[in-house]
């Protein structure tokens, strides 16, 4: 979903699915689409098996996947300010390697495209009124 910027300027955001990866990698190496797509399953199980043991994990140069443990606290729900007991639980912290950093850092202004403004043409003879109209 495109993100609106204050300048009322939108921000084209494209989501990349674990489908259009196994196609692109498949692609660039030239191995099936299905093998491709059973390594990169093998690869995303034992992340999450290892973040779910509580180990970390470490990509040189890319980034860091760590849990960390949030205590259990008592919060309060907003609509009737009642206290609530909030249990504790696991999250997951990513923490950008040099390369991927250097990367983000390369250009940290988003390419912005402006947004049509329907109500704003001008039809010929310069006025804005419907056809057939005075």
């Amino acid at each position: 979903m495109p993100q609106r910027e204050s300048s009322g300027l939108r921000r084209e955001v494209t989501t990349i699915t674990k489908k259009d990866l196994i196609d692109r990698v498949a692609g660039q190496t030239g191995y099936r689409r299905a093998d491709v797509k059973q390594v990169l399953q093998a690869v995303l199980d034992e992340v999450a098996a290892e973040l779910g043991d509580g180990n970390r994990i470490e990509f040189r140069d890319f980034g860091i996947f760590e849990v960390r443990h949030r205590a259990a606290r008592i919060a309060q729900n907003p609509r009737t300010l009642q206290p609530v007991q909030v249990p504790p639980k696991r999250s997951i912290r990513f923490k950008l390697g040099r390369q991927l950093r250097e990367i983000m850092d390369r250009d940290p202004t988003p390419q912005i495209k402006p947004r049509p403004n329907p109500g704003a043409e001008i039809k010929a003879g310069g006025q804005n009124s419907k056809p057939g109209g005075r």
